[in-house]
This record gives structure tokens, C-alpha cells and sequence, in this order.
């Protein structure tokens, strides 16, 4: 259960970080999306429980929220790059 909430968590945070960053193309928001996702699951794996099948508890969520934040940032910041 904990591994399905960290990706819904992780691609929630992906699109709105496309709303905020104001990227409308698909790809930039297909982008974002997937790196919250590595980021939510990444972060919660490393630095929560490490058991991702189980519950998620809210210090868990915290780390998976800003794990899918550096990655959503990482993520532009290379995709801005990339456009030059």
C-alpha cells in the first residue's frame, strides 16, 4: 500500500510542478510527472522505512514530498539546459 501512495504522492507533486513551472507541453509534463515519481520512491526508500510495502507514515511522506521536489527541480533544470 505504502509503494502505490508514493507514487500517486510523487505524480501529484510532478503535475503541479509543471502548473507552477508553467510547462505545457506534454513531454515537459510527462517528464515532471515521472520525476516525482522516481524522487517520491527514491527519497521514501532511502530515508523512510525502507519497507514500502507497508503503511506510510507521515515522516515518510515528508521525505518522499521533498525527495519528488529535488527531482522535479533537477528535473528542469536539466530540461532548460538541454533547450539552449
Amino acid at each position: 500500500m505504502g509503494l502505490i501512495i508514493l507514487i500517486v504522492v510523487g505524480a501529484l507533486l510532478g503535475w503541479l510542478g509543471s502548473i507552477v513551472l508553467r510547462r505545457e507541453d506534454r513531454g515537459a509534463i510527462l517528464t515532471m510527472i515521472g520525476a516525482g515519481i522516481v524522487g517520491s520512491l527514491l527519497a521514501g526508500a532511502i530515508l523512510g522505512n525502507a519497507n514500502l510495502l507497508a503503511t506510510v507514515g507521515p515522516l515518510d511522506l515528508l521525505w518522499a514530498v521533498l525527495g519528488a521536489i529535488a527531482a522535479i527541480a533537477l528535473a528542469d533544470v536539466a530540461r532548460q539546459r538541454a533547450f539552449r
